[in-house]
């Protein structure tokens, strides 16, 4: 019965409930996590990769690390597909900032975007 109602967002079920936005909720609670750590000697990132399915190749699953510029990494956690859309704008406002400056984007600067 719920296959008539999960088609699109804003279609409610009889009883109420959206059933992609508890689709997404499912599959952000299946994502590995990523954590950074500051010190005075540097930074660490550190990502994990879970396998959802034992048919996935290993070699084949998505990176959870980007850099964005030469002195800004990112790690990744939930959904890769939605933050390749927020790296990519960080990647681009670096640029921006970097041809502007010709300076490399202070981190407050980009992070604030």
């Amino acid at each position: 019965m719920a296959r008539r109602y999960d088609s699109r967002t804003t279609i409610f079920s009889p009883e109420g409930r959206l059933y992609q936005v508890e689709y997404a909720m499912e599959a952000i609670g299946h994502a590995g996590a990523a954590v950074g750590v500051l010190s005075e000697e540097g930074i660490v990132l550190a990502a994990e990769k879970k396998i959802t399915s034992k048919l996935l190749e290993v070699s084949k699953t998505s990176e959870k690390m980007y850099v964005i510029d030469k002195h800004a990494a990112c790690a990744v956690a939930g959904i890769t597909a939605d933050a390749n859309i927020l790296i990519n704008q960080a990647r681009i406002t670096a640029q921006r900032y970097f041809y502007t400056y010709q300076e490399p984007i202070p981190m407050e600067h980009l992070v604030q975007l």
